[in-house]
């Protein structure tokens, strides 16, 4: 997967699983749990969804990396792009 459709995967379970969401509003480089006021179950919920509709494992190690639309997109298209 390439960066932009990662970045619309992103977008599309943030507004799937944050109630409220618009990440058309977001910044590519804001803290979107902060701009969102996600809580911890928010984040997990997103999460949970990105680890299934990608198949990556997303442990929680990662998770700084997994804050912003860019580090997220830039984490999974790294992930799921062929060598």
């Amino acid at each position: 997967m390439n960066r932009d459709a990662a970045l619309e995967l992103i977008k599309e379970i943030l507004a799937e699983t944050v109630p409220g969401a618009d990440p058309t509003v977001l910044s590519p480089d804001e803290n979107f749990r902060d701009i969102l006021e996600m809580d911890s179950l928010d984040f997990l919920n997103l999460i949970e969804a990105l680890s299934g509709r990608t198949g990556l494992p997303l442990p929680e190690t990662d998770y700084p990396s997994l804050s912003t639309l860019i580090g997220c997109a830039d984490y999974i298209a790294a992930r799921t792009s062929p060598p």
